[in-house]
């Protein structure tokens, strides 16, 4: 028999910062809406089992995007985007998502997402806790290890902005943010998103992961959690941003809930999601309980 993904994608444009954007997403499911955001340097096939996933799309309408750059998303069309350096900023990173909420129409969506996607989590839930009913940080903190930060740009480009750096060797570096748990399968499955990026875009993702995102601990204690919940989630095996580094942003935000992920690593949405998911239901009934209840009291 034929089968199909109960998954559906389209193009959307977005304007963000006076610059028009042709931008891919899929989606399943319906119910609340819940945005989830891909790692630095992929897309949003990493969300493929999400999506698919009919515990969570019956109740919610899982939305995954590639970002601008990324994916099928390509740069924007009249625009000489080749004469200048791309780097990923926190001001794009989160007008991407008001702005790709407001042209789907959702409702105070849900936010996930994963490695700077993780950090993203949290500059949302500081800078926009209306907009949002709750944001997911997979893989987040306050801000990145300071062993990768104090590389430099220049640094990270010499790395992975190199015309002499073989685009599966990036793949290939992901190999060491994995848990050793994870199904060879998935690892692969990494590898090989990570070996199709356009060139330069892993390295200008890292400018918003590594510099951008900065969240002192001052902003990390004003995040109000009655107006958006704060959910934390970090592999065990995550040498970027550890459970210990997670913690700490968790313990300063008030009403916050943060669970370390046995034999997860980096990507535990896509190297485990039998595993993550363990983890990511109980989260989303808690958003789905407290959704009907606000609706009753509206």
């Amino acid at each position: 028999m034929t089968r199909h993904d109960p998954i559906t994608g389209r193009y959307v444009y977005l304007t963000i910062e006076g610059i028009e954007y042709r931008v891919y997403y899929e989606e399943a499911g319906e119910g609340i809406p819940l945005l989830v955001g891909h790692t630095a340097g992929s897309d949003g096939r990493q969300y493929r089992h999400t999506l698919c996933d009919e515990d969570v799309t019956k109740n919610f309408r899982v939305i995954a995007f590639d970002l601008p750059y990324h994916g099928k998303s390509l740069p924007p069309h009249g625009v000489r985007w080749w004469e200048k350096e791309y780097n990923m900023t926190k001001k794009f990173m989160m007008d991407f998502q008001l702005e790709l909420s407001k042209a789907l129409g959702l409702d105070r969506p849900v936010y996930m997402g994963s490695s700077m996607g993780g950090h993203l989590a949290i500059d949302l839930a500081s800078n926009y806790p209306d907009n949002f009913r709750a944001t997911i940080s997979v893989e987040g903190a306050l801000r990145s290890a300071a062993e990768y930060v104090d590389v430099g740009m220049a640094g990270i480009r010499k790395e992975f902005d190199n015309p002499n750096v073989n685009r599966t060797s990036i793949g290939a570096a992901m190999m060491l943010n994995i848990s050793p748990y994870s199904p060879e399968a998935n690892v692969r499955e990494i590898q090989w998103e990570y070996s199709c990026g356009g060139p330069g875009v892993f390295a200008g993702d890292l400018y918003y992961y590594y510099y951008d995102h900065n969240v002192s601990p001052e902003e990390a204690s004003k995040i109000d959690t009655s107006k958006c919940m704060l959910y934390f989630l970090t592999g065990e095996y995550d040498p970027n941003t550890s459970p210990a580094d997670t913690k700490i942003a968790a313990d300063l935000v008030k009403g916050s809930k943060f669970w370390t992920m046995e034999k997860l690593g980096h990507f535990p949405v896509t190297e485990d999601y039998t595993e993550f998911r363990k983890y990511l239901l109980p989260i989303l009934e808690e958003i789905r309980q407290a959704s009907a209840t606000r609706a009753k009291v509206a």
